[in-house]
């Protein structure tokens, strides 16, 4: 038997609970934006700034892990990486990678080329000598991806981490333009150095100015993969000695990694720095051996500049049903072919926004 005005009643409790959460965001939206206008005043754009490069989850507070680069510049201490390499698997599979790569335009450069302000070919010969990548082909584990996975904390879709954290903001300053060959990478810095290293023998992972780093976020989940989205901030030294340094600074690598959440398998993985823009490298060389010495300035367009997965990762080394190791190869000689289950997809969100999480984490005024 119906009661009489039931689900009138309901539909007024939905709509009075409707407006309980709009009534919360409203409150929650017009309080941050008080806190915001509060934060301006006291410390200033400037100000602002520095504390907004800082705030990383970007709730004006400063917890002791976002405070740590300001401690560490004050006290000189630098922790050791909880970042564990795990020992290579001589039986793990193996990811080929394949690196692309188109010079840069001279025609783009806005004014220093040959003949104009009197830059001499000598300033931009390792420039005009980097033609192709130093390795045009790799084969690397696909455990060493281990480092592109998420920490616990970070398993929401377009949640950002650091792989590579950032070290620099206004108040440590800037890395020195003085020098020629990058330090030896550690903990998580090793596989993108590796990756980078296939362009040209001296990759930065860390660059000279911030925004410095890479960061990434999880673009899709299934059962036993994740899709991760990353970006970073990396240059070359492009001279050695007796020539002075010469700096190129992509505006950015980005890309994704198709990888299983215990790293044993990389699906798909990609890495290129975006071309669609007119203009996507910064170009700075010394012209002394100080840090005060002349530094010349310029940008140009570098139309292709990526490294990709030739298909997924595969075995090392095949067993069959007894556990005997078999040729990877059939008797009439051609390779074994894998056939790898297709992937359901259970949560994601588009590459466009992915990006913009990862950009907002770079930026953290364009919030």
């Amino acid at each position: 038997m119906a009661v009489p005005g039931a689900a009138p009643s309901r539909l007024a409790l939905a709509l009075a609970a409707l407006a309980a959460l709009a009534a919360v965001k409203y409150y929650r939206d017009a309080e941050a934006a008080r806190q915001q206008e509060l934060a301006l005043k006291s410390l200033g754009s400037e100000g602002l700034f520095l504390f907004s490069s800082l705030d990383t989850n970007n709730d004006l507070y400063l917890s002791p892990e976002e405070f740590k680069p300001i401690a560490e510049k004050l006290t000189g201490v630098t922790p050791v990486s909880d970042f564990e390499e795990d020992a290579p698997d001589p039986n793990g599979e193996t990811l080929s990678i394949v690196a692309k790569f188109q010079p840069l335009v001279m025609e783009t450069m806005t004014k220093s080329k040959d003949g104009f302000l009197g830059i001499s070919h000598v300033a931009l010969s390792g420039l005009r000598n980097w033609t192709a990548p130093v390795s045009p082909k790799s084969v690397m584990l696909a455990k060493q991806f281990k480092a592109f996975l998420p920490p616990k904390n970070k398993l929401d879709l377009g949640d950002p981490w650091w792989i590579i954290p950032s070290e620099l903001n206004i108040f440590t300053g800037y890395l020195s333009n003085n020098r020629f060959y990058p330090p030896p990478p550690k903990g998580k810095e090793i596989i993108i150095h590796k990756l980078l290293s296939m362009f040209h023998p001296r990759p930065f992972v860390k660059t000279r100015f911030a925004p410095q780093g890479s960061v990434a976020c999880i673009q899709a989940i299934s059962t036993y993969y994740y899709t991760i989205a990353f970006r970073i901030h990396a240059e070359f030294q492009l001279n050695e000695p007796p020539d002075f340094p010469f700096w190129f600074s992509p505006g950015q690598f980005t890309g994704y990694i198709v990888l299983s959440k215990d790293s044993s398998h990389v699906r798909e993985f990609k890495l290129f720095v975006p071309n669609k823009r007119s203009l996507n490298v910064d170009m700075e060389w010394l012209y002394g051996t100080s840090e005060g010495s002349n530094m010349e300035v310029d940008i140009g367009y570098l139309p292709q500049m990526e490294l990709e997965s030739t298909g997924p990762s595969v075995p090392s080394v095949i067993y069959d049903e007894n556990g005997n190791v078999i040729d990877s190869r059939d008797p009439s000689g051609e390779p074994i072919q894998f056939v790898f289950e297709e992937i359901t997809w259970q949560q994601e969100i588009p590459w466009e926004e992915a990006a913009q999480k990862l950009e907002v984490a770079m930026y953290p005024f364009k919030k």
